[in-house]
C-alpha cells in the first residue's frame, strides 16, 4: 500500500513537472550610433545581453579611421564584431579585464546611460576615462 501510494504521488509530481512552463525573463541593452572620442566610425554599436553575460560590439571603421590603424597592424578589419564576457557590481556594468593582474583594462557601462567609459588599473591604481557615448540606448526584455 505504501508503494502504490509513493507512485502515484510520484506519478502526479511527473506530470506536474512535465506540464509546467517556466517563463524565464531577461534583459538585453543596445547602444547605438556610438560616438567615440578617438576615432570615427560607420557603424558603432554594443549589445549587452544580461542572461548570456555577454557583450557583443559591430562596429566599422571609416576611411580614415582604417587607414589610420592600418599602417600600425596590418590585421585590421574595416568591419568587426568583437564579444567579451559581463559582470554586474552595484549599478555598473563591467567587462572581463584584458591585460595583466598589474595592469589591465574594462569597458564599464551603466543601464541607461549612453555613456561608456574604460577603466584602467595600473599597480593597483584606478583611473576612469570616457571613450565614447551614444545616441540611443534601448532595454528590451526577452522571453524565453
Amino acid at each position: 500500500m505504501i508503494k502504490n501510494n509513493f507512485t502515484i504521488k510520484f506519478l502526479i509530481l511527473s506530470i506536474f513537472l512535465i506540464n509546467f512552463q517556466t517563463i524565464i525573463f531577461s534583459e538585453i541593452m543596445l547602444l547605438t550610433k556610438c560616438k567615440n572620442l578617438n576615432d570615427s566610425f560607420i557603424k558603432n554599436e554594443y549589445i549587452l545581453d544580461f542572461e548570456k553575460s555577454l557583450m557583443t560590439r559591430n562596429y566599422v571603421y571609416d576611411k580614415k579611421t582604417y587607414e589610420k590603424h592600418k599602417i600600425t597592424d596590418l590585421s585590421i578589419k574595416k568591419k568587426n564584431v568583437l564579444e567579451k564576457f559581463i559582470y554586474q557590481d552595484n549599478n555598473l556594468i563591467l567587462t572581463d579585464k584584458v591585460g595583466y593582474p598589474q595592469f589591465y583594462t574594462q569597458l564599464v557601462f551603466e543601464k541607461n546611460n549612453p555613456i561608456i567609459n574604460i577603466k584602467t588599473v595600473i599597480n593597483d591604481e584606478e583611473s576612469l576615462a570616457k571613450i565614447s557615448t551614444c545616441n540611443k540606448v534601448e532595454i528590451f526584455e526577452k522571453e524565453s
